[in-house]
């Protein structure tokens, strides 16, 4: 990844961003009162939006910052430990900053439901670790949480705007995304599945190179530095998998490019962010690295996996091949040992009390089950 930003003309560039601020302020002082909740991943596009919204807010006068603003990042719960705390920094000195600037933040964080974890899912129901054909957690832990918060603010303000940081210069399927989003030259495109809900692109027409520009030349309205944030892309030699609310934004995660996001993702063919974290001296990540390369390659063990499904159906496809299905229980009972097993080496909690309580539930019920049906 590289971030050191290539030699752009100043002041070409600091009319772009002072266009980006007019249009934000322009939005921001439109005659309706829908609340704007800012998409965070703490990644650097999310990062420079959150920026220059603030930047905007701190250039009204106090009497004009009427509009709520929600600053909302989604937590898997199985994150990358470093981002996660790194986010969790950010996040903290965000809400710190907020009452002393005197602008209306509110700083929120999602998280799946205890039955809709990855854990729980997968050690508890069984689930094959995700892959490309079957990429159930996307939608669990990240689309369904962040949906119920957006939901939420609609039913109490009745429309709300999300910004989202997400740029066309990015990927080839982030433009074609973008291009779908923008109505006819508006500035605010309606949700594809959120009723109330408008989404609103401010920095959809920079380059990543400006984007660095832009972060290495200013400093955070919240405080700090983005020394840190420029370190673990420096580390990480990859990008965010980004705040999504929408199945057709779900391709950001797993795909072929080198992306930070959950340290369990199995979507992906080599988890290259993670090893390049290991490369630069962050070793006590490995036993992560490798038990993610386990349930991978479990998921393809047949052995391990029950012959029918969970509502008991038998999968076939093409010349009557058979697809198993969920992990046996033996597997599971496996699965979470080994995970007990890591959490103990690295020293930090990968799996919550709560969580393992949930499995033992399901165990329960799956095991009477089997029993009914011998």
């Amino acid at each position: 990844m590289n971030i050191q930003a290539a030699s752009l003309p100043a002041r070409d560039l600091a009319e772009r961003v002072e266009e980006i601020l007019d249009d934000l302020r322009d939005e921001y002082t439109q005659p309706h009162e829908a609340p704007w909740i800012i998409g965070f991943s703490g990644g650097k596009d999310s990062t420079l939006l959150a920026q220059l919204v603030f930047e905007m807010l701190l250039a009204l006068p106090p009497r004009a910052r009427i509009r709520p603003v929600h600053v909302v990042a989604n937590d898997t719960l199985v994150e990358s430990p470093i981002i996660a705390q790194h986010l969790e920094t950010v996040l903290a000195r965000i809400e710190r900053s907020v009452a002393a600037l005197r602008i209306p933040v509110t700083v929120a964080k999602t998280v799946p439901e205890l039955q809709q974890t990855f854990w729980v899912n997968l050690i508890g129901r069984g689930y094959p670790s995700p892959s490309r054909m079957f990429r159930w957690c996307t939608d669990r832990m990240k689309i369904a949480p962040t949906s119920k918060y957006v939901r939420e603010q609609v039913d109490s303000a009745g429309k709300v705007v999300m910004l989202l940081g997400v740029r066309s210069a990015e990927s080839a399927q982030r433009a074609v995304s973008v291009f779908r989003y923008r109505n006819a030259g508006e500035r605010l495109s309606p949700h594809n599945s959120l009723n109330g809900c408008f989404i609103y692109k401010p920095i959809v027409d920079l380059d990543t190179d400006e984007v660095w520009q832009i972060l290495l030349q200013s400093s955070p309205p919240w405080g700090g530095s983005h020394r840190d944030l420029v370190t673990i892309y420096r580390n990480a030699a990859g990008g965010e998998c980004p705040l999504v609310t929408d199945k057709d934004e779900a391709p950001s995660c797993g795909t072929k490019s080198s992306r930070f996001g959950c340290w369990t993702c199995t979507v992906v063919e080599k988890d290259r962010s993670a090893e390049a974290f290991v490369d630069a001296g962050h070793e006590n990540l490995e036993p992560l690295l490798e038990m993610r390369d386990w349930l991978k390659a479990l998921r393809e063990d047949n052995s391990k996996r029950s012959a029918r499904r969970r509502d008991g159906s038998l999968n076939f496809v093409g010349e009557g091949r058979l697809i198993p299905g969920p992990f046996t229980l033996q597997a599971r009972r496996e699965i979470l040992d080994r995970l007990l097993a890591t959490q103990e080496e690295v020293g930090f909690e990968l799996i919550s009390p709560d969580e393992i309580e949930a499995i033992q539930s399901l165990w329960m019920a799956d095991a009477l089950n089997l029993e009914r049906t011998r």
